[in-house]
């Protein structure tokens, strides 16, 4: 399984962004997905997460902000981000799991900033 993240770039405050993340071969077995984020200097966090069958969880920095959805026709995950803010700065990762087995995009960076 791979997964390419895409839709990051440079946004200014209060801006919005969509990203957008595709996985490419079987994802039998999944279990959860969501994304994550790394700022500079800082270790990488959790954004949002769905558990299968579980409720969506989201960060309380993403809360009221971001919304992740799925169109599971497509295999296709996305994260719309309004009202940023420059600390949402960072480079933001896809995440699944298939079983026990957690499988990352490559990141997309995302930079908030005037």
């Amino acid at each position: 399984v791979q997964l390419q993240a895409s839709g990051g770039g440079l946004v200014q405050p209060g801006g919005s962004l969509r990203l957008s993340c595709a996985a490419s071969g079987s994802i039998f077995g999944l279990n959860r997905m969501g994304w994550f984020r790394q700022a500079p200097g800082k270790q990488r966090e959790l954004v949002v997460g769905i558990p299968s069958g579980g409720s969506t969880n989201y960060s309380d920095s993403a809360k009221g902000r971001f919304t992740i959805s799925v169109d599971s026709a497509k295999n296709n995950m996305y994260l719309e981000m309004i009202s940023l803010k420059p600390e949402d700065t960072a480079v933001y990762f896809c995440h699944i799991r298939l079983y026990d087995t957690d499988y990352w995009g490559k990141g997309t960076l995302v930079t908030v900033s005037s």
